[in-house]
């Protein structure tokens, strides 16, 4: 597992990108997807020191994260790690006693590769993104 990102539920991705800006340094960031399988609009930004963070805004009323907003709950969301075999790790991940928090589902950001979400026993969220080579196309802003 190669880690990926630390997912950020945030209303707008204006209001992410200008927080984060403020209070990361982040003036480096990816493409704005709006990705209508999983919900949600992602944008990925790279700090000064390579933490990549991914912002995620609801895409509709009934987007996954919704609650999330709503509850001001689980905003520092994910973490995030990309795998070679998604059904391999999430079968190891289960032996983990993680729980499936949803199947498997193609994710835009990442040109249509398989993400899967999982809750652990220490109840935090854990993403894997059957994309081992993948790199984000980062901009300066």
């Amino acid at each position: 597992m190669q880690f990926d990102h630390i997912g950020i539920v945030i209303p707008t991705l204006s209001a992410g990108r200008d927080h984060l800006a403020s209070i990361f340094a982040i003036d480096r960031w990816t493409e704005a997807f709006a990705d209508d399988v999983n919900g949600v609009y992602v944008q990925f930004g790279n700090d000064p020191s390579g933490i990549c963070y991914e912002l995620i805004a609801p895409l509709g009323p009934n987007s996954p994260i919704a609650q999330a907003l709503q509850t001001k709950r689980s905003i520092i969301n994910h973490v995030a790690y990309r795998v070679d075999d998604l059904d391999r790790h999430a079968e190891r991940l289960v032996q983990e006693r993680c729980f499936v928090a949803g199947p498997a589902k193609p994710a835009i950001a990442y040109g249509g590769r398989r993400i899967q979400f999982f809750v652990s026993p220490l109840r935090f969220i854990i993403e894997l993104i059957e994309a081992p080579d993948h790199r984000h196309a980062f901009q300066v802003a």
